[in-house]
């Protein structure tokens, strides 16, 4: 009895030291989104510790125990990405789009500074947590903060023109300045005169001032040496009269803009119905071909009277075996028009162009996929094959019944029955097979003069990534709109599919 009072202590208390560093690290987690003014954020992290505490402090919530940590993986990985992709979808998010407007506001102010004072001595100075800048101006050193005008420091030692020490205050390194390269050069100390300080090296200053100046009563933006005005818009930008725009600009909601520049236009329009009508017709024959492919070897290799079946079965599985990926780099290098295997040695010297003509690079990965594809087909259909009740088959021998008709009224069916689902699966698979597309033709050739460089083999998920990373202006909210179109179409015809598998379920 001691002992199992011991173990039972024992286990508390580990429990208890667990629970203790996970809402050591979640009031963390609150602080740090107080502090960056996350509310939501703040308010689903309270919320989940709560609820944790209330699971794990609970003799009557033990089934809630082995459920919480798959719930949460779930709500993180899947409902919040999927919650957030369609929000992005319904924002101009992207290049020159990625921030708050005061962030715009900001840098475009910092963009069109110029100098108006010759340089000065300085040293950035670190003071708990914060960075400051240190100056030595007419034998007196100044120190000041970002937003914190520069105020004489006594006490200060300058040796030469190289400031020392400053008291309250610590002089911060080269190494330290390199390090913090970019919180430095976004260092703002405003002037007493005009204009704000700023170091680009941290050793030397100069007052810089912009010759834009944002009115934030009237939200626009205004060019002082050319008296330019320009106007906040509702696309997230300020834009002049004559219809030019400052940049960056900030993210807005623009509503269903993406889902309509989504089909229309040559530019977006054309190019995303080619991709989404090859992608079905890739999926599909990808398919169709391997599934059609492995139950032939399948049924031969089924057969009790072919000698040496162990052998082919696992020779057939060498290409399974291989990374996806890998395999395309080889392929892709034995296609090579120039150099590759296929037109040196298989066809003794030809040039054909297999992966920059459009059509034959179509053929090449329908190709490629089913040197990839056949053996997982012929692993499925093996096994449905072994599976199949012998007496049934039995049955339709004596009835007269040959091969061929028992292929097709028994075989067959039976077979769909046990396979429908992973054709379902990889119908799916095959309609998002980025590495494929991306590893043996990076999505080439490519429309002449789109700007997006998209091209004539690209699915519909490759076309996302070309737009989203691959593209000359990086468009996250066309993107994810995309995204979302992917997502209702394969979880449409996955129902549907499904619905109709119980029509084979009944024969």
């Amino acid at each position: 009895m001691r002992s199992n009072s011991v173990r039972f202590s024992a286990g508390t208390m580990v429990k208890l030291a667990l629970m203790a560093a996970l809402n050591a690290f979640g009031l963390y987690c609150l602080f740090a989104c107080w502090a960056a003014g996350s509310v939501y954020l703040f308010v689903a992290v309270l919320v989940s510790l709560l609820i944790i505490d209330a699971v794990y402090f609970s003799k009557r919530a033990l089934p809630g125990k082995y459920l919480l940590p798959g719930m949460v993986f779930l709500l993180i990985f899947q409902l919040f990405v999927m919650v957030y992709t369609g929000y992005i979808a319904f924002t101009n998010y992207g290049s020159g789009h990625n921030s708050s407007k005061d962030d715009a506001v900001s840098a475009i102010v910092a963009k069109y500074e110029t100098r108006i004072s010759p340089k000065v001595p300085a040293k950035v100075v670190t003071s708990l947590g914060k960075t400051g800048l240190a100056i030595v101006k007419d034998g007196t050193v100044y120190v000041g903060e970002d937003g914190a005008k520069m105020e004489p420091v006594p006490g200060a030692k300058v040796k030469g023109n190289e400031i020392v020490s400053v008291p309250n205050w610590k002089v911060a390194n080269f190494a330290q300045v390199v390090s913090d390269q970019v919180k430095i050069s976004q260092l703002r100390v405003p002037a007493q005169e005009k204009g704000a300080w700023r170091t680009e090296d941290g050793e030397s200053a100069y007052i810089a001032q912009s010759t834009i100046k944002y009115d934030p009563g009237r939200h626009t933006m205004t060019d002082t040496q050319t008296g330019k005005v320009y106007k906040e818009t509702e696309q997230g930008q300020f834009t002049a009269s004559d219809g030019t725009s400052l940049t960056p600009g900030w993210r807005v909601a623009v509503g269903a803009k993406n889902f309509k520049d989504m089909v229309t236009g040559t530019e977006i329009g054309v190019p995303f119905f080619k991709s989404l009508l090859w992608t079905f017709v890739f999926a599909i024959c990808s398919v169709a071909s391997t599934f059609a492919f492995g139950l032939i070897l399948a049924l031969i290799y089924n057969d009790k009277r072919v000698r040496g079946r162990k052998i082919y079965r696992s020779l057939f599985i060498l290409p399974y075996a291989f990374p996806g990926f890998l395999a395309a780099l080889v392929w892709k290098g034995m296609l090579n028009q120039k150099f590759g295997f296929v037109n040196t040695v298989l066809l003794h010297g030809a040039s054909i162009p297999w992966l920059s003509d459009g059509t034959l690079a179509k053929l090449a990965i329908l190709g490629v996929n089913l040197w990839l594809g056949f053996p997982y087909m012929f692993l499925v259909c093996t096994g449905a094959l072994q599976a199949l009740p012998e007496d049934v088959m039995e049955a339709a021998r004596i009835d007269g019944a040959g091969w061929w008709r028992r292929l097709r009224s028994i075989t067959l069916p039976l077979v769909l029955v046990a396979t429908t689902p992973l054709l379902i699966s990889s119908f799916a698979f095959n309609f998002n097979n980025f590495a494929l597309i991306y590893m043996l033709t990076g999505g080439g050739p490519q429309y002449p003069g789109n700007p997006l460089g998209v091209g004539e083999t690209d699915i519909l998920i490759s076309f996302v990534y070309t737009v989203a990373f691959d593209s000359g202006a990086k468009n996250y909210g066309l993107a994810s709109a995309m995204s979302l179109v992917i997502f209702v179409i394969v979880g449409l015809i996955a129902w549907i599919s499904f619905r109709r598998t119980r029509t084979l379920e009944e024969i």
